[in-house]
Formats: structure tokens, C-alpha cells, sequence
């Protein structure tokens, strides 16, 4: 099993919205990082477990737990000319982003902020992506360790 970390703008979608989602399940969409989207297309698995994290927003943090339910398929709104996510470049035959469908596992006790997260930026969460300097992917690998710690700290 693989870690994750998924940021969504919870002006946007928040982690209430997923939890109101049919089946609290929905695709993860609008990613237009090629980086973020070969996280997406190449690595993620079905059961693979994702942090859901709040950016953008006066208290970033990580607000639940999401299960990958679907592995990588097209991602329709790069094909709706009336979405803002829409990308000339990509068909349904030859999809250039991708979504993953994730269904929400639970949300956490309370909000772990990115001030909580970056008292350990330079011990034990110093390889967490999230924590360096200039990384703003909307999604990144986490690994087992610090997913762990992450979770301790809840």
C-alpha cells in the first residue's frame, strides 16, 4: 500500500462535501500539474490511503482520510469546454490528466494544521514533502513513516 497527500481548496470542495458525495465517493479532478498527474496515472492503487488536506484557506491542515477506490481514468473536465479546467489538448481516446475516484474513510478528530506539521519539519516529518520549501503539488507521496507520525499526532 502506497501514502498520499491530497490538497483540495475547501472553498472548492471540502472534505464536508465528500462526505456528503453519493456514497461519500467522488473523483479527485482538476489536477494540471504533469508531476501531480503522474502521481495520479502512475502510482496510485486502488486501497492506497490519502490524507485529505485544506489548503488555501485561513487554517490549512489535514481534515481526513480518503481511500483510493479507482485507479487512473480521464479526467472529463479537461474535455468540458464550459469547466475551468477545460484543456484543448485532451480527448477521451488520448486523455492527457487524470483522475482517481476516493471515498471518504473518515474525518479526523480535529484539523492537524500546517503549524502543528511544521514543529516536526526538521525532525521526524523532515522528508514529508508538504514541509518543503516551494512544494505546492496539490498531490505527493507521503511514506509509511511519516504517515504514521502524522496519525499519532491526531
Amino acid at each position: 500500500m502506497s501514502y498520499w497527500l491530497l490538497k483540495s481548496e475547501p472553498a472548492g470542495f471540502s472534505i464536508d462535501d465528500l462526505a456528503r458525495s453519493p456514497g461519500r465517493t467522488t473523483a479527485w479532478d482538476g489536477v494540471r500539474n504533469f508531476q501531480a498527474r503522474n502521481f495520479i496515472r502512475d502510482g496510485m492503487k486502488i486501497g492506497d490511503l490519502a490524507f485529505f488536506y485544506h489548503s488555501s484557506c485561513a487554517e490549512p491542515g489535514i481534515a481526513g482520510i480518503v481511500k483510493i477506490m479507482r485507479t487512473a481514468y480521464g479526467d472529463a473536465t479537461a474535455l468540458d469546454r464550459a469547466s475551468e479546467h477545460f484543456d484543448a489538448r485532451s480527448s477521451s481516446d488520448e486523455p492527457i490528466w487524470y483522475v482517481v475516484d476516493v471515498r471518504l474513510e473518515r474525518k479526523l478528530a480535529r484539523v492537524l494544521t500546517l503549524e502543528k506539521l511544521k514543529q516536526h519539519a526538521a525532525s521526524s516529518l523532515s522528508s514529508l514533502p508538504l514541509l518543503k520549501r516551494g512544494n505546492r503539488l496539490s498531490v505527493m507521496p507521503v511514506t509509511k513513516h511519516d504517515w504514521d507520525f502524522i496519525l499519532a499526532l491526531e
